[in-house]
């Protein structure tokens, strides 16, 4: 088949759940013998064009800041990529049985459904979140109304509707998607029997984008407070994005100088090491569509500490006390607890991590998921 994936961001310019996913989809699609083609805006120098193994990556706008001083996603860069991919499938639409987009940035999803009563490929659509009235107001103040309008008009595109968790599909229902709807439970595209976990150091691992919704700051309160419980308590803030000052400041202002880090943005290889002897990964967002980072620290045995929220589906992927704790509140005496209660459980928790990924592995596998998304495209 003939497949073109449509996503602002490609990996590993940029690094995040769902720049992992349409990355590794597509790797899998054209390892299957499709032909894909990838649309995305430039990230990299243009001296130095991405080589995807089997993949035709188009550029279809030029490299813009995503992220104003806020830590909010800035409007320019949705915009031109819908305007690109517009562009692009007037001219070339006819050569694709298929379009796959995310949800996000809205604009792609609308070209898309301008196009296809002349090019007659089928759309997919991905929604990785559903934001509800009350966030898109508190994200953009006045102008969430118009954000969330730009929503439910692709809510109205007829498409198949993939979406990552049971929250967003039933806000999907709730708001009258134009199609029918499938979860997907698998993005990981490693081995999850890994057996006997590493034995864990006293080091927290928090590992995200740092920006406002991801509470890096409330992580480092929280690693503060739990050092007064374990003797040499470690922490580790990767990430990069517009809060990174901050959380540099925030490790100062704590007197954590000699104890927690944020290099900032490194290569997988690194944080593979270190998440691999973590105590736990620390992930107090607010938002997250899946949480595959979650699976990432079970795949090593590294239980998770999470944040119960209204707009938090990774809390679908925690079993208590089995991979990780859920707080109840957003505060660092919540989080400090659970670090703590990590500690104490030892190894048996780590064993417990491993086993539920272990067991799991079928349909956290995104094997599973390819197998839903080809039976979609043919249908």
């Amino acid at each position: 088949m003939r497949i073109c994936i449509l996503y602002d961001c490609l990996h590993p310019f940029r690094v995040g759940g769902a720049e992992r996913w349409y990355y590794n989809l597509a790797l899998r699609l054209a390892a299957a013998g499709h032909q894909v083609t990838y649309l995305t805006l430039r990230q990299w120098p243009k001296a130095a064009e991405p080589t995807i193994p089997g993949i035709r990556v188009v550029a279809v706008g030029p490299r813009l800041a995503y992220y104003g001083r806020r830590g909010n996603r800035t409007i320019a860069p949705p915009l031109l990529f819908g305007l690109g991919v517009l562009f692009h499938l007037i001219i070339f639409g006819r050569r694709y049985d298929a379009v796959h987009t995310a949800s996000f940035p809205y604009f792609s999803v609308l070209a898309a459904a301008v196009v296809r009563p002349f090019a007659r490929f089928r759309i997919i659509v991905d929604w990785h979140e559903f934001w509800s009235r009350p966030y898109w107001a508190k994200y953009l103040g006045t102008l969430g109304a118009i954000g969330w309008w730009v929503q439910w008009l692709c809510l109205r595109v007829p498409q198949n509707a993939f979406c990552f968790a049971e929250l967003t599909a039933s806000r999907l229902r709730e708001n009258g998607v134009c199609g029918p709807i499938e979860v997907l439970t698998g993005e990981y595209a490693g081995d999850l029997a890994v057996g006997s976990p590493a034995i864990a150091e006293r080091l927290v691992v928090f590992a995200g984008r740092l920006i406002p919704e991801k509470r890096a700051l409330l992580a480092i309160e929280a690693i503060a407070l739990a050092q007064q419980q374990i003797d040499d308590l470690k922490g580790v803030i990767f990430g990069d994005g517009p809060e990174l000052e901050l959380v540099r400041q925030a490790i100062d202002k704590y007197g954590l100088g000699s104890s927690v880090e944020a290099p900032g943005f490194v290569d997988q290889a690194v944080l593979d090491d270190c998440m691999s002897k973590a105590l736990c990964l620390l992930h107090p967002s607010e938002r997250e569509g899946y949480g595959l980072v979650v699976i990432e620290a079970a795949a090593r045995g590294v239980p998770a500490l999470l944040v119960q929220g209204e707009d938090n589906a990774a809390t679908e992927l925690i079993v208590e006390g089995v991979n990780g704790f859920v707080a109840l509140e957003a505060s660092p005496e919540a989080l400090a607890e659970n670090i703590v209660r990590v500690h104490r459980a030892g190894r048996a928790l780590r064993n417990s991590t491993a086993n539920w990924a272990s067991d799991n592995a079928g349909r956290l596998s995104i094997d599973s998921s390819l197998r839903a998304v080809l039976r979609n495209y043919r249908i």
